[in-house]
């Protein structure tokens, strides 16, 4: 897709603008306080020294288990263009996690499960890949609409009893409408064939009214399964950093963090590092907890289940690349 110079231009301003944004609030909530690296050097030296430190250990293990997950996910997704097993599932994974780490939104995951797979019409997984993280989004925003809940009755109520109302309903009909267009797929191709610019996306995007509701409940399935460990991450590196909360409170901060960094609209070029971390941050603060605790446990889950996982992947990215050379000769 051919974009001008000055479209080109206002894109990057914009997506330079966001993202300095982002860093400025950052700033604005850490640094600014007195003595704040010295608190944070203190934090993650008694996390360190903490007998509780084997829950690092603990949330290291459960990294592949998260990707594997995904893994399982893309395996029955791209069955409908060609067999996969699962280790071809999980390297594709690996390849799409590290060429995503550096785009916005994670584009590079499209590119990377592209390219592991044989088939001449390859392209038209872009539909498939688009159904599976479309699914996660959909567990994503169940669960955390829940934890919102939390928020809005606990919280607000009381005080703002209409707002409070307007949000509710409001949660509701996002949870409807987006388990109504996960379990009408046909419907979102029609919609992007009826937009004439979109048209020459459709035969890309056709295999997403291939899946039956009984695939998609799979999916669901797996994607609620892959939340759920990595909420359990969040949840033990908040423990290890000393944040101290109800079983409930822990479910409602974690699953409304991840809400709010799905739905923010986002271009850092680091995985979407940053929105998890200013979320994280505000609504654990309306719990009482200290910003670099939590601060320091997000960061951790960044680290342990996308920047580690990245540099692994670059070994299947390697690979790849000497794959598609060998063909070429």
């Amino acid at each position: 897709m051919n974009i001008n110079p000055h479209k080109r231009f206002l894109l990057l301003l914009a997506k330079t603008l966001v993202a300095g944004l982002t860093l400025f609030l950052l700033y604005q909530a850490i640094w600014t306080a007195p003595d704040a690296f010295l608190s944070w050097r203190e934090i993650l030296l008694q996390a360190v020294q903490s007998p509780l430190r084997y829950l690092f250990a603990l949330v290291a293990v459960l990294i592949p288990v998260n990707w594997g997950f995904e893994a399982r996910k893309w395996q029955l997704l791209g069955q409908k263009l060609e067999p996969i097993s699962f280790l071809q599932a999980y390297r594709a994974v690996m390849v799409g996690l590290t060429l995503g780490f550096i785009t916005p939104n994670r584009l590079g995951d499209y590119a990377g499960r592209v390219l592991e797979l044989k088939s001449r019409q390859r392209l038209e997984a872009i539909g498939a890949i688009f159904i599976g993280r479309f699914c996660q989004l959909v567990a994503t925003v169940l669960a955390g609409s829940g934890g919102l809940l939390y928020f809005i009755f606990m919280l607000g109520w009381q005080s703002y009893p209409e707002v409070a109302l307007s949000l509710l309903v409001l949660l509701l009909a996002l949870c409807a409408a987006m388990l109504l267009l996960l379990y009408n797929a046909r419907a979102m191709v029609a919609i992007v064939a009826a937009v004439k610019p979109l048209r020459r996306l459709v035969p890309y995007l056709a295999v997403m009214g291939t899946y039956t509701s009984r695939e998609m409940t799979r999916l669901l399935w797996l994607s609620l399964g892959r939340y759920t460990v990595f909420l359990g991450q969040f949840i033990l590196l908040l423990i290890l950093f000393n944040v101290h909360l109800s079983p409930l409170q822990y479910l409602s901060g974690v699953s409304g963090t991840f809400f709010l960094k799905s739905v923010v609209p986002s271009v850092s070029l680091l995985s979407d590092l940053g929105v998890r971390e200013l979320s994280a941050m505000y609504l654990f603060g309306l719990l009482g907890q200290e910003r670099l605790q939590v601060l320091s446990a997000s960061l951790s889950l960044w680290l342990l289940n996308i920047a580690v996982p990245s540099v692994v992947g670059l070994i299947f990215v390697l690979r790849l690349r000497l794959a598609r050379k060998g063909v070429a000769a």
